[in-house]
This record gives structure tokens, C-alpha cells and sequence, in this order.
């Protein structure tokens, strides 16, 4: 990510929104708006400790202002909340990407079913408010371990009208984990159907969209952690088309890992497949894609590729770099 690419922002704001989940509010430091984003889009956090972290916005489109994120301290994780909850405190300045949409919504679908897991409320959060703006049927179901970590609980209720928001508390007495297969086959078939939760309900809640039939223009997935490891076979050439340079990708290591070894300048931010920002248009060659954001659609067209994570089935790939 180029320096021209991130925005400076000030901490205004930092609440408490469920157990272990806080909210961050950032303003510009000049006060001026910020640039406009849509339902679903996230910003990378550059933090002080050299990490960068993704996180989606969950406040209004609306807000010209500020962007809002909801994060959740997660003791399992790679150290970005723990960081943040530990460091980040109103009055603090960090530099953040503008807005990218790897989630957007379908704004004009006669419904929309939204299932969430946990901190995955976070952008569909914003997909719910942006619907309600446009008077537009939804239906939510959410699951948590418990009430008291159920980030926007009080917020969905006041919007609840005619039995649209479900919750589903596994952890308490009694619960159960939410059946996806049980629950799709109730809903309307021709809806479209949007999923955002800890990877293994993103891959029930995909599973059940294939033996229901729905077909994958109506379904939409947002992982936050890779979906499949990393290709770090190697043994293949990587040609840069515009450079006129060329490198051998050698056992243990990404296409990205080599370009940085080498001084090869190129946008990136999480490493693992999620963020999109390191997405590079392929030229020749045939990539094996391990990103968590392309379509089954987009990367059987072997058009762009996410070097952080994927490899090559070629010999030789050329990259539009």
C-alpha cells in the first residue's frame, strides 16, 4: 500500500459494545469529511507495532464523517485486537486505507437473508442500516455464545419489526450450534443470502447454499482468516511484464514473499487472501488460486490473482507488474 493510498485519522471515540468487543470511531485529523464508502467495505489499520489489520466499517454510509469499527479482542488471533484494546485510545492518531468493498451489498434484492456468527455482525451491521434507509426486506439471524457477547444486540432489537431478527445463543443452556442446512431450507429460495462468521460457519453456511440449490450470484461470504493455506510449494518463474524482471519462486515462499526480498515495490496488507489489496492482473499463466475474496467464477478466469497466497500451476506466470 502506497503512502498516497492511507489517510491520517484521529481516535474520537472508544466504547464498549459487548463483552470483549469494543468500538473505535475515527475522524479526519483535519475535520474534513472522509472519503465516502458503501455497506460492507473495510479499512486496514497501520498500527504503531508495524501490523496491519482489516476491519469492517459498521456505521452508516451515511456518515461522512467518521468511520466506526467493532473489534473483538480475540486471544486466538495474530496479536492485531489484543494490540488494539491494550493501545489504541481517544486522542490517538494512525494512518488507515480508504474504503474497499469486497462484500458489497445487493441494494435492490427483492430480500435478503443475513447470518452472522459473532464479530461477523460487523459489516452486515451496516448492511441492515443502509436496507432500512431504503425501506427494503431483510431478515437477520445472529448467532453468539452468549447474550453478553452479542455486539449491537440493543440496536437490532429497536429495528426488529414483524419477527425479522433471530438470535441464536449457543453457549447458554440448552443451545445449539445454528443448522444451516435446516435453517436455508426454510428460508425463500430467491433470495439473496449473505454470510459473515468464524470460518467454519462460512463454510456450513456455503455447503448448505450448494444442497439447497441457491445458485452462487446470491450468495456472498466474507472471510476475516484464510480460508486455505498459503501456496509455499514453489518451483516456478514469475515474470514481471512491465519491470522486465523475472524470479524464481523457491519452496517455503509466496510470490509476494520474493518481490519484497527483492525490493519489488507492491501494494499489500493482510498476507492471507482476505483484503484484496495485493489482487495483481495476470497476463500468462495459469494461478493457483488460495485467496478467500474471488469468486469461483473470477478465478476460473485466471484474470487477477492474489500473490500474498497464491501460487502457480504453470511453470511461468506473467504478472502485470
Amino acid at each position: 500500500m502506497t503512502e498516497s493510498s492511507k489517510l491520517e485519522v484521529v481516535v474520537k471515540n472508544v466504547a464498549s459494545e459487548a463483552q470483549g468487543i469494543s468500538v473505535w470511531e475515527f475522524e479526519s485529523i483535519s475535520g474534513e469529511d472522509l472519503p465516502p464508502f458503501t455497506a460492507g467495505a473495510h479499512i486496514d489499520m497501520h498500527l504503531s507495532n508495524g501490523l496491519v489489520r482489516s476491519y469492517s466499517l459498521c456505521n452508516s454510509q451515511d456518515d461522512h464523517h467518521r468511520y466506526v469499527v467493532a473489534i473483538n479482542n480475540d486471544a486466538s488471533g495474530r496479536g492485531g485486537s489484543k494490540f488494539i484494546h491494550e493501545t489504541l485510545r481517544v486522542g490517538d492518531q494512525l494512518k488507515i486505507t480508504t474504503p474497499r468493498n469486497n462484500f458489497p451489498l445487493v441494494e435492490d434484492a427483492d430480500h435478503v437473508v443475513f447470518i452472522a456468527g459473532g464479530i461477523g455482525i460487523t459489516p452486515i451491521y451496516g448492511m441492515i442500516q443502509r436496507l432500512e434507509q431504503l425501506g427494503r426486506s431483510w431478515e437477520l439471524h445472529y448467532s453468539a455464545r452468549v447474550p453478553e457477547m452479542c455486539a449491537f444486540k440493543d440496536k437490532l432489537v429497536m429495528l426488529d419489526r414483524h419477527g425479522r431478527v433471530h438470535f441464536n445463543f449457543d453457549h447458554l443452556p440448552g443451545g445449539k450450534v445454528l443448522d444451516l442446512n435446516r435453517l436455508i431450507g426454510t428460508l425463500p429460495f430467491d433470495a439473496h443470502y449473505y454470510c459473515c462468521g468464524p470460518n467454519p460457519m462460512l463454510r456450513a453456511f456455503e455447503s448448505a447454499c450448494i444442497a439447497a440449490g441457491i445458485p452462487s450470484e446470491r450468495v456472498h461470504v466474507e472471510y476475516f482468516t484464510a480460508r486455505e493455506a498459503a501456496s509455499t510449494e514453489g518451483g516456478f518463474t514469475v515474470v514481471l511484464q512491465r519491470s522486465g524482471k523475472s524470479f524464481e519462486i523457491s519452496a517455503g515462499n509466496t510470490i509476494l514473499d520474493t518481490l519484497l526480498a527483492n525490493d519489488v515495490a507492491v501494494p499489500y496488507s493482510c498476507m492471507q487472501g482476505v483484503c484484496s489489496t495485493c489482487e495483481t492482473r495476470v497476463i500468462d499463466g495459469v494461478p493457483d488460486h488460495r485467496d478467500s475474496v474471488l469468486s469461483p467464477e473470477e478465478q476460473a478466469s485466471n484474470k487477477t490473482m492474489m500473490i500474498c497466497c497464491s501460487g502457480s500451476k504453470s511453470k511461468t506466470l506473467v504478472l502485470d507488474i
